[in-house]
């Protein structure tokens, strides 16, 4: 038997319809290319509305599916579930519990959500083949604090949530720009060090305001970035080490909403934290929140995808996506030695719906992805190669497949 494993990535599934009853040539080539793979992973962006009810905690962009649509998301051939994303909290603890039971029930691979902030960051780990595999699934927010799971503590029980990331936004603004907001600060009558400052934290930077969670800090340019909270990276980066020092392929996947004004851009702190990852021992980096293709990179003989967009994003008609690029993303093939290393990825795009649902907005025809061919494979794979050279990614399109050059 090969020691190679073949591990396939796509982008997040915003599902609400069971795609089983979908015919569809080009839909059945997609399925084929993920069933081709030792396991296949997604982020299952949503929450079951099951046995343990719930109630909506949001208002327009609430969502929340039937457990039907976990078999559509198996009948594609999904052995492996991120749960930690925005939506994983959308009917609160009861939407919680009910995800987790009916993953439960069918015996796929899933992480970043639990019952206790324990069990939430996990890591999970199940056997594919002769290949142990783990998860450890992070959001980042931001979120409110109660959709994030919590130990029992005292006379409080636990708190079914979801594996916290805390990222706090922090705005970098020039030296002029800093001495006006203090200034604002203290005439409204407080300083802004006093609205937050934990008790375990050292005192904070003189080159930095907060507000709430909102920092503003003092440089020689404007630039929105982000700061991780450390205790939050400490427990993540454990679970990761201890999963790869139990001798797991380790998948290290982050949800998140701090996306650049260009989304476009990925956000110039998502590669550190990658690399932090797989420093830990994480053998790919997965993320999502921005519904685009976003550069890749390899690190470490290790593959990093920034964002891999949507793979199923079936969203209300009423909401309208007008960048094509929303509806373009690829599959990953990666393939791994029984070192984790990377010996070969390969990408094949897909456009929801096709050619023709770029130029429809009615959901309907949208419900799925069809393998890109012809000029619009070239269109996306030829996008992602020239975004991924700034990270000295090289890739190769041939005959409507991109092809990594690993050294």
């Amino acid at each position: 038997m090969s020691d190679s494993f073949t591990l396939a990535v796509t982008g997040q599934s915003l599902i609400k319809h069971d795609t089983r009853n979908v015919r569809s040539p080009e839909f059945d080539r997609v399925k084929a290319i993920v069933k081709g793979a030792d396991l296949a992973f997604t982020n299952f962006e949503g929450t079951i509305y099951g046995t343990h009810g719930g109630w909506p905690t949001k208002g327009f962009y609430f969502g929340s599916s039937k457990p039907d649509v976990l078999d559509a998301l198996e009948e594609i051939g999904f052995k492996a579930l991120s749960l930690s994303n925005n939506h994983s909290f959308d009917l609160g603890p009861s939407g919680i519990l009910s995800t987790l039971d009916e993953v439960g029930k069918r015996g796929v691979l899933h992480a970043g959500i639990g019952r206790n902030k324990r069990e939430a960051l996990g890591p999970a780990s199940t056997t594919f083949g002769k290949r142990a595999v783990a998860m450890v699934a992070m959001d980042g927010g931001p979120g409110l604090d109660f959709m994030y799971a919590a130990d029992a503590a005292g006379n409080r029980p636990e708190r079914p949530g979801v594996n916290r990331l805390r990222l706090s936004r922090i705005f970098e603004i020039d030296d002029g720009a800093f001495r006006q907001l203090e200034a604002i600060l203290d005439k409204a009558g407080y300083s802004a060090r006093d609205l937050y400052e934990p008790e375990d934290e050292p005192p904070l930077d003189p080159a930095e305001l907060w507000m709430g969670l909102e920092v503003f800090r003092k440089s020689d340019r404007f630039k929105r970035t982000v700061k991780i909270d450390k205790e939050d990276l400490k427990n993540n980066l454990q679970a990761i080490r201890a999963a790869a020092n139990a001798g797991n392929l380790v998948i290290s996947y982050l949800h998140h909403h701090h996306w650049e004004s260009d989304w476009q851009q990925s956000p110039d702190w998502i590669s550190a934290f990658a690399r932090q990852c797989i420093d830990a021992g994480a053998a790919v980096f997965i993320s999502h929140g921005v519904p685009m293709l976003l550069p890749i990179e390899i690190y470490r003989g290790r593959p990093i995808f920034h964002s891999l967009g949507n793979f199923i994003f079936h969203v209300s008609s009423e909401i309208t996506w007008k960048r094509n690029e929303v509806w373009e993303s690829v599959v990953g093939l990666c393939s791994f030695d029984q070192n984790h290393r990377l010996t070969s990825l390969t990408l094949h795009p897909l456009v929801i719906g096709g050619e023709e649902g770029l130029e429809d907005e009615v959901l309907e025809r949208r419900l799925v992805p069809h393998l890109a061919t012809g000029a619009a494979a070239d269109r996306i794979l030829r996008r992602v190669a020239s975004a991924s050279m700034e990270y000295d990614s090289h890739i190769e399109v041939i005959e409507g497949v991109g092809k990594f050059a690993l050294a």
